[in-house]
C-alpha cells in the first residue's frame, strides 16, 4: 500500500486523540519495513533561532490562552519546559490589556525569557477570523507597528484580509525589523473549494509572506480532502515557502498529524487548553508526527 492510500485508510482512526495514541503505539509495526520510494518537493527550510521549519516532521506550535500576565507566564513556562513544543504563539487577543502595546511588549519579553529560545509568534486573532476581540483594521495595524519596535517577536501573524494598505505597511515594517511573517486566513464556518484555498495561499506568497497559512472548517470528509489537495498543489506547483494548513475540528484532526505527506511544515498542539477546535495534546501529537516521518523516510 502506498503512503497516500495508507494515510486515507487511517483518517477515521486519526479523527480522535485516542486514534493518535493508537497510531503511536503501533509505531514499531508501521516502520518495520523500508519506506517505499517516492519523490516530494520540500520547502526551502526557514531557520529561526535553533528551530528549522520545513525539514523533517512538522514543527509543533503551542498557543497561550491566558487573559492575565500571570496566566500567560505560567503557560509560557510549561511550553518552554516541554520538549514536544517547538514554538510558542503569544495570543494577545486573549489578554485583558490587548490594546496596550507597552504592557503587551513587557509581557512578551518575559515570555521570551521563559521559552528558552523557542521562536515566538505574536498573534492578534481578530473577531472576524475567530479571535477573542473586535478591533478595527487601523487599530490592529497601529498595535502591530508599535509592537514590532519592541524587538521581541520572531514571527508575526498577519491576516491577509485586513485593509490592504495596512497589511502592506505591517509586512514591510516586520521585514525591516528582521521579523518573519506568517500570513493567515481562517474560516471557522466552512471549507472553500480547493481552487479558492490554492488562490488564497498563492496570494499570501505574492503579498510577501514567509509562511503561508490557512485554517478551514470541514463538514464532511470531502472538505478535509480539499484542504489536503490544495496543500499538495501549493507545494508541488507554486511555492517552496513553509506551509501551515489545517482542517479544524475532530473531523479535520488528521490534517494536524499528516501534514508532512501533503507539504505542511507546521502544526498546532496544546498543553491544557486549546485555542481552536481539533487541537491535540503535544505528547501524542509528537509521537504521531514522528511515526509518519519514519514511515516516509525509513529512519
Amino acid at each position: 500500500m502506498n503512503l497516500r492510500k495508507m494515510v486515507i485508510a487511517v483518517s477515521l482512526l486519526l479523527g480522535t486523540q485516542s486514534g493518535v495514541v493508537a497510531l503511536s503505539q503501533a509505531h514499531a509495526a508501521s516502520t518495520s519495513q523500508a519506506a517505499a520510494a517516492f519523490t516530494q518537493r520540500h520547502a526551502v527550510p526557514l531557520k529561526i533561532n535553533n528551530t528549522l521549519i520545513g525539514q523533517g516532521a512538522p514543527k509543533i506550535i503551542v498557543p497561550t490562552t491566558g487573559a492575565t500576565a500571570e496566566q500567560v507566564l505560567a503557560q509560557a513556562k510549561m511550553i518552554g519546559e516541554n520538549p514536544d513544543a517547538d514554538l510558542i504563539e503569544y495570543r494577545i487577543d486573549y489578554l485583558n490589556f490587548a490594546n496596550d502595546p507597552a504592557q503587551v511588549a513587557a509581557l512578551g519579553k518575559k515570555i521570551v525569557a521563559e521559552v528558552k529560545g523557542k521562536p515566538l509568534i505574536l498573534t492578534f486573532r481578530t473577531k472576524a477570523e475567530g479571535g477573542a476581540k473586535v478591533i478595527t483594521d487601523q487599530a490592529w495595524g497601529d498595535l502591530y507597528l508599535a509592537l514590532i519596535k519592541s524587538h521581541f517577536i520572531d514571527i508575526l501573524d498577519v491576516e491577509m484580509f485586513r485593509q490592504p494598505a495596512v497589511v502592506q505597511k505591517v509586512v514591510a515594517a516586520a521585514h525591516e525589523a528582521g521579523i518573519k511573517v506568517v500570513m493567515s486566513s481562517h474560516d471557522f464556518n466552512n471549507t472553500p473549494d480547493t481552487a479558492e484555498i490554492v488562490s488564497r495561499l498563492r496570494k499570501q506568497d505574492e503579498m510577501g509572506a514567509d509562511i503561508l497559512k490557512i485554517a478551514v472548517m470541514p463538514h464532511n470528509a470531502g472538505d478535509v480532502l480539499k484542504l489536503q489537495d490544495a496543500t499538495a498543489q501549493i507545494r508541488e506547483r507554486y511555492s517552496r515557502k513553509p506551509l501551515l494548513t489545517m482542517s479544524m475540528g475532530g473531523l479535520g484532526a488528521v490534517t494536524r498529524i499528516t501534514g508532512q505527506v501533503w507539504g505542511s511544515d507546521l502544526t498546532f498542539g496544546m498543553i491544557g487548553e486549546a485555542s481552536a477546535p481539533g487541537q491535540i495534546e503535544v505528547k501524542p501529537l509528537r509521537q504521531a508526527l514522528e511515526t509518519i516521518n519514519m514511515a516516509m523516510t525509513g529512519k
